[in-house]
């Protein structure tokens, strides 16, 4: 159930993170935030990474092995990069129509989710 706990909030976090980090880049369509200064854009991001954190502490407090919790600290942030690049591709290709998904971009994360193969692959 740990694992589940983890990921579910490695996910939400991961929401949160990518929208203070390129939600910006998307509200420039509207004029009043087209307004704003580079500060005020700064400060709105940090506002909203704070609710990342919210959600990134305890995922990585309940997850981490040390803790009690099902993986290693290697493990957390290889699952912690794949939900990242996840939940980026879905916001890139749902709010940016401009932005393109290519066969490249696939290899990329196919190689990624390679790298979460080797990662938990467990020796005998």
């Amino acid at each position: 159930m740990k694992q589940l706990y983890t990921i579910v909030l490695l996910v939400i976090s991961n929401g949160f993170m990518t929208l203070a980090w390129y939600g910006h880049l998307k509200m420039n369509e509207f004029s009043w935030f087209r307004s704003l200064g580079l500060f005020s854009i700064i400060l709105i991001s940090w506002g909203i990474a704070f609710f990342e954190y919210c959600f990134q502490v305890p995922a990585n407090r309940i997850g981490f092995r040390e803790n009690g919790g099902p993986f290693s600290l290697l493990e957390l942030k290889v699952i912690q990069e794949v939900i990242t690049l996840s939940v980026f591709v879905i916001f890139s290709v749902l709010a940016f129509k401009n932005e393109a998904f290519r066969w490249n971009h696939f290899v990329g994360c196919l190689l990624l989710v390679l790298a979460v193969y080797f990662i938990f692959y467990k020796q005998a």
